[in-house]
């Protein structure tokens, strides 16, 4: 290829390497592209790209910090969305200190689940289109004002349903469906006892249970104002277990009999509680250990009172059972709609807040679904 000569071709060489220089730093900054190369008559270019803000962790169990990235180009099956909300989770919080079970090469920008608009899509999206409201799911790169999708990771939100509470749905009402429809099969009438009661994933399974699937719902919770909110939210009983002993509170509520159902996301000797509170042939679902301590199961309980032990990870049905999962979230929007379940917003901070909103959850002063306004 021929090359200019003399000082014009200096200073573009010049340019050209400062422009290398510059791509380069960005690149270790965010570890990826921020110049494109374009061509003309023969010389390379560098254009910049739109940038957006993100929240990124750049080093575990540090602060995040919000900067600029810049957009990365779509592949036909994905779609670009503009981000009004995301959720926070548990999960993010432990995956920004390094003690989730999958791990992130730093730096990356936590999220899982968000709600937003269409901004663009590729040549072989054909679900959703530009100006669409959608939520979606994600492993990472959620917090933040854009997000590109699979297509087939993204839902309608139904008319009338706003971005705060479409945001809330994905995880924790995914996971209440799943844990109560798929995995115990419970059915109306039946007696569940929540713990972790005023939690996200603990006031979205409180209100499923009672609201959709009709079930009489025991909450527990660690003080009266946390036991108050899920009694308000469909809950008929309710236990503070930092007072009273759950296994023996619950024996009263029940007449000695246990409840059939137990969804579990603490562990630790709460889960012990909850599992010898089941009847005969009651049913325990595993969704988390927010405690902090993972518990074993005397497998002679399981025998004795024919009992079942169930987990559930609610993110791994996206890959080995994409059907439920879809399903799961599909319910989740239709509910919604109906009015027949209500999202509980216990705190909203914007994306410059995102190192507090982490504290509220992690000081436990949070109820409900802690959300960042993005845009």
């Amino acid at each position: 290829m021929a090359t200019a000569g003399g000082p014009v071709g200096l200073r573009w060489a010049l340019r050209a390497r400062s422009a290398f220089r510059l791509e380069n730093g960005r690149r270790k900054a965010f570890g990826q592209e921020s110049l494109g190369p374009i061509s003309l008559s023969g010389f390379s270019f560098l254009q910049p790209r739109r940038a957006y803000r993100a929240a990124l962790c750049t080093e575990l169990a540090k602060p995040l910090v919000v900067r600029d990235v810049p957009s990365s180009s779509l592949q036909p099956h994905e779609v670009r969305v503009r981000v009004h909300c995301c959720g926070v989770n548990f999960a993010d919080i432990l995956a920004c200190q390094g003690l989730y079970q999958e791990k992130h090469s730093l730096p990356f920008t936590p999220g899982m689940e968000f709600s937003g608009d269409v901004m663009e899509s590729g040549a072989d999206v054909s679900s959703v289109k530009k100006g669409d409201r959608v939520i979606g799911v994600a492993n990472t790169k959620a917090l933040a004002e854009e997000y590109v999708a699979d297509q087939k990771l993204l839902w309608t939100i139904p008319q009338g349903v706003p971005y705060e509470e479409a945001a809330t749905l994905p995880v924790s009402y995914g996971t209440a469906i799943l844990a109560l429809e798929h995995r115990a099969h419970t059915r109306a009438g039946e007696t569940v006892l929540v713990t972790a009661a005023a939690g996200a994933t603990g006031l979205a399974t409180v209100d499923v249970a009672s609201n959709v699937l009709k079930a009489k719902v025991i909450a527990a919770a660690g003080n009266d104002s946390k036991c108050s909110l899920a009694l308000q939210k469909g809950a008929v009983q309710s236990v503070n277990y930092s007072q009273a002993d759950l296994r023996e509170e619950v024996k009263k509520l029940t007449a000695n009999k246990g409840v059939d159902v137990a969804i579990e996301t603490i562990g630790g000797d709460i889960f012990k509680e909850a599992l010898h509170s089941l009847a005969w042939e009651g049913r325990i679902v595993v969704v988390g250990f927010a405690g902090g301590t993972i518990p074993s199961i005397p497998a002679n309980l399981l025998l004795l009172k024919n009992i079942s032990a169930l987990g559930l990870y609610w993110g791994r049905y996206r890959n080995q059972d994409f059907p439920v999962f879809s399903s799961a979230l599909s319910s989740a929007l239709q509910y919604c709609q109906e009015g027949r379940i209500q999202p509980h917003i216990g705190a909203v901070f914007k994306l410059e807040e995102v190192n507090e909103a982490f504290a509220h959850v992690t000081q436990r002063k949070s109820t409900g679904k802690v959300i960042i306004s993005v845009s």
